[in-house]
Formats: C-alpha cells, sequence, structure tokens
C-alpha cells in the first residue's frame, strides 16, 4: 500500500517513528536520562547524544523524501546511529550497570538497526 507521494505507507511509519526517536535522543543527550535510561553525565556524551539523535532525525526526513539517494544516505545515517551506540556503551557513555539499562541500550539499538533494514527492504519501490 502506498500514500498519495507514491511512497509505501510502511516507509511513511517508519520515517515518523525515526523523527520522534531521534528527538528523544537529542532530549536525552541534553537530560542524561529518558524513562529511567541513562546516559553518562560527561560532555562528550552530551554531544554524541545529540549528534545520534540529529542523525537519526535526518534519516527519518531524508526517508521521507522517498528518492533512491536520500534513502542511501538515511541507510548510512542509521549505520553510523548505530555504530555510535555500541561505541557510547562500549566506551561507558552509555552505563551498563544494570539490566533494564543493556536491555534499553540493546532494544534501542536494535530498532535503529531494523530500521535501516526495513527502508533497504524497501528500496524497489522507490523512483
Amino acid at each position: 500500500m502506498t500514500t498519495n507521494t507514491g511512497r509505501p505507507r510502511g516507509l511513511t511509519v517508519v520515517a515518523t517513528l525515526m523523527i520522534l526517536f531521534g528527538l528523544a535522543e537529542v532530549a536525552t543527550g541534553f537530560t542524561h536520562n529518558f524513562f529511567g535510561v541513562r546516559t553518562s553525565e560527561v560532555g562528550l556524551s552530551t554531544e554524541a547524544g545529540v549528534a545520534l539523535g540529529a542523525l537519526y532525525v535526518a534519516s527519518g526526513w531524508l526517508t521521507l523524501a522517498g528518492r533512491r539517494w536520500a534513502i542511501a544516505l538515511a541507510i548510512g545515517l542509521l549505520g553510523v546511529n548505530v555504530l555510535g551506540r555500541i561505541t557510547m556503551a562500549s566506551t561507558g557513555l552509555y552505563p551498563v550497570d544494570s539490566g533494564v539499562q543493556a536491555v534499553a541500550i540493546l532494544v534501542g539499538t536494535a530498532i535503529a538497526a531494523f530500521f535501516a533494514a526495513y527502508v533497504a527492504w524497501k528500496w524497489r519501490f522507490l523512483k
């Protein structure tokens, strides 16, 4: 099923979620807390968290563009987001000091990876 823009409806939903999740990640970068999930309060954590959130938002906007070049760039940005999350967890910028914290980081990273895979799968439907 497609929208009136010719873009598959699922891409519109995923792009909207990327934008919302990215804004939440930007907010978390500044506040260091999102529904109990924490980031380190050092400056580098703030900068990295905000940057990753901005990449997520940009991926969503690029996906909404519905063009192959934009989708390719969005997939690349999502890949950087996933690698950035792994790096933040492995360096302690995302503290992994509880089971809930570890699960939240894992699920968030898996969602970003799923979005990249889903968008890549929908490539064939784009112009």
